[in-house]
């Protein structure tokens, strides 16, 4: 009787166990719990709260078109808040002047802000850009490109009277719808700021020593090259230029260095300009009138910074090349000193030791160093005898 009143027991105890947890395994759970909120799922949330503030219809219209809606969230999420969009009627413009799907799709998702633009402002601004682009299909990839300044709609009678006044300059399309792109800060302009610094441009070209026959090629070249010009003030152009006078440059010699370093002249303080002399004249152990020889070989010597300077005369003493050199050939600190080091190895690679010679090999563009790489390369390939003479056999 005993037995089975303990057998019982036994198996009331077993039940009784298997109901409740093992401690051990509680205390390991216990562990394995995180303390904090993991980062993911903190995200998760952040971005479920803000998809639920999200305009619902505009996100469906841009998954019709699809426009990658992950890509808009994480460049500009600020769009998909707003509250009134146009995703159908900016996207008809494209397709009317030609953009297929692909492109309206990666359009919208580059410059999601162009939802928001009115659909009346983007025609007028379609109605400028037409007017300086050959055709539509240049036109759409011009957007494609630059989708931010074309969606820029602000200001616009005075990019439509700024447009008509580079025309009247004399200004090609091509160039202007250039402008439009890469410069469209001198379209926000007012057009009489343009008109008074195209006014000091001028009488500065003819106060040089320019002449009025080729004052208009000479302006039209020089904003070509660098438009952002018209962004200073009339007063540093003059400021610039009677610093130069100054330090003894003739008006030809002006001139010279305007066109050789594009108008960058201009985008010059003269506190930089003196500091980058100082240090060239220091470092080539010249006087003045040598170091305005070099300037005259290597006007960037006035563009570029002290620390930029150092740095490539630094890189091309550790090729070997001397202070020497570098006063022979000046232009070579065009180079950064990556492409002197590149260059240099592949010289030597046919055995031309450049610290040995003259920097004219090593100078230029890449298409000139390829051009006289080849030379030399082809030089030293060639066989030492005359193909051409009788050879002697001994019988």
């Amino acid at each position: 009787m005993v037995g089975i009143s303990q057998w019982i027991a036994g198996m009331l105890w077993k039940l009784l166990m298997r109901s409740q947890p093992c401690r051990l395994c509680s205390f390991r759970k216990m562990l394995s719990a995180p303390k904090y909120t993991p980062f993911l799922a903190s995200f998760t949330y952040t971005t479920d709260n803000q998809s639920n503030r999200e305009n619902k219809k505009t996100v469906e219209k841009l998954y019709k078109l699809s426009v990658d809606i992950r890509k808009i969230r994480r460049l500009k999420g600020w769009v998909l808040l707003e509250d009134e969009t146009y995703v159908e009627e900016i996207a008809n413009i494209l397709q009317q002047l030609g953009a297929d799907e692909t492109a309206v799709a990666s359009i919208l998702e580059h410059c999601p802000e162009a939802i928001i633009c009115s659909p009346p402002a983007v025609n007028t601004q379609r109605e400028l850009w037409q007017s300086v682009c050959k055709n539509e299909k240049e036109l759409v990839k011009l957007i494609e490109q630059f989708p931010e300044s074309f969606f820029t709609v602000q200001d616009q009678e005075n990019r439509k009277l700024n447009v008509q006044f580079f025309q009247e300059l004399g200004f090609k399309n091509v160039v202007i719808s250039r402008f439009l792109t890469t410069a469209s800060n001198i379209f926000h302009t007012p057009i009489e700021k343009n008109k008074q610094m195209i006014n000091v441009l001028q009488e500065s070209y003819l106060n040089l020593g320019g002449s009025e026959v080729n004052m208009k090629v000479w302006l039209l070249k020089l904003l070509s090259q660098n438009p952002f010009i018209l962004l200073n003030s009339s007063a540093s152009i003059k400021e610039t230029l009677e610093f130069l006078q100054e330090q003894g440059f003739t008006n030809f010699e002006i001139l010279q260095l305007l066109s050789k370093l594009k108008g960058f002249l201009f985008q010059l303080c003269p506190r930089s300009i003196q500091n980058s002399m100082s240090f060239s004249k220091n470092a080539f152990k010249c006087t003045d009138h040598d170091l305005k020889q070099l300037v005259l070989k290597c006007p960037a010597l006035l563009y570029y910074s002290v620390p930029v300077l150092e740095e490539r005369i630094q890189g091309l003493l550790k090729e070997g090349i001397s202070i020497a050199q570098i006063r022979e050939t000046p232009k070579v600190l065009e180079l950064t000193p990556q492409i002197v080091q590149y260059r240099v190895r592949k010289l030597n690679s046919l055995g031309y030791r450049i610290k040995d010679g003259y920097l004219a090999n090593l100078n230029g563009t890449k298409k000139e160093f390829e051009a006289n790489f080849g030379k030399i390369q082809a030089k030293k390939g060639r066989p030492l005898f005359n193909p051409v003479a009788p050879l002697n056999v001994e019988e």
